[in-house]
């Protein structure tokens, strides 16, 4: 079986969902990255279940497979990026977040999403690392917990400059968890964040870390700049790093995250699939390998 590839629509901003959904079908992605947002099937309109019921219907006819992205900037606090996160000071502010990712993995159980991506966001000024971490690990149960629940795979992004930011972190993160609750938790790996903190080589990390993959986001990057950039103009290594998850046998989708691109996304969709494509292990001669 192939890789299988998404693209992630917060780089198709300026389309509406239904347009940008058909872009990326025709384009001949096997899924879509859906960043739910006030322009993008806003989690807190009305009949949550009977919108994404629709959703889910229109993805079947399209055949795109799902995995639901959170990282809208301003869904919440129209005035401060990504905030509240789950370590908000206010016990209000984080509730609201939970409450937004519980509503994610509704959305997703009802979709049959492959998973739903979340972070943990940044300790703000002010607040003790210890209770950071420990907001962190009580919101991240929480949403563990509604998406076992829900029969959902909850995977949980490093993200530079954020109290998760490193694999490592992650590590510890789901240790601590195990400690509160039974509810599993996967990693969610953007190969671009390693080259970005330096913690590890791509392909590398796949390798290490096959077994907790939940979901695979994928870009070009610069070594140590946090910029998402199309294909071939960074330092990213991008057909070991497609050679990696075909060595593990990874068979979710592999998303495309291109956020800076909505302003040109009917040519970056299709440009960035056939890029990956002519890049594939079995497009170079070498033979699809795949693990048990």
């Amino acid at each position: 079986m192939p890789l299988r590839f998404a693209y992630n629509t917060n780089g198709a901003a300026n389309h509406r969902l239904d347009d940008a959904l058909s872009l990326i079908a025709d384009s001949g992605y096997d899924g879509v990255a859906l960043t739910l947002d006030h322009h993008h099937f806003d989690p807190f309109g009305p009949d949550l279940e009977g919108r994404a019921e629709a959703l889910a219907s229109r993805l079947r006819g399209l055949g795109l497979g799902l995995v639901i992205e959170t990282g809208a900037r301003y869904l919440l606090d129209p005035r401060v990026k990504h905030e509240p996160t789950l370590l908000n000071p206010s016990p209000e502010g984080r509730a609201r977040r939970v409450d937004f990712l519980s509503r994610c993995v509704r959305i997703a159980a009802v979709c049959q999403a492959e998973a739903v991506s979340f972070w943990a966001g940044v300790r703000q000024p002010g607040v003790d690392p210890a209770t950071a971490w420990g907001w962190l690990v009580e919101g991240v149960a929480q949403v563990a917990e509604a998406a076992a629940a829900d029969g959902v795979t909850a995977a949980l992004e490093p993200e530079p400059g954020m109290l998760v930011e490193t694999v490592d972190d992650y590590g510890r993160l789901k240790a601590d968890l195990a400690e509160r609750t039974s509810a599993p938790l996967r990693l969610a790996l953007d190969t671009g964040h390693l080259l970005v903190t330096g913690e590890r080589d791509p392909a590398a990390a796949v390798g290490e870390f096959a077994g907790d993959l939940g979901t695979v986001a994928i870009e070009d990057m610069r070594r140590g700049v946090h910029e998402h950039l199309p294909f071939g103009q960074g330092d990213m290594d991008i057909p070991a790093v497609l050679a990696a998850l075909d060595a593990v046998g990874f068979d979710r989708l592999v998303c495309v995250e291109l956020s800076r691109e909505s302003h040109r996304a009917h040519l970056a969709v299709p440009e960035s699939l056939a890029w990956l494509k002519s890049r594939l292990p079995a497009a170079s001669g070498q033979p699809h390998r795949r693990s048990a």
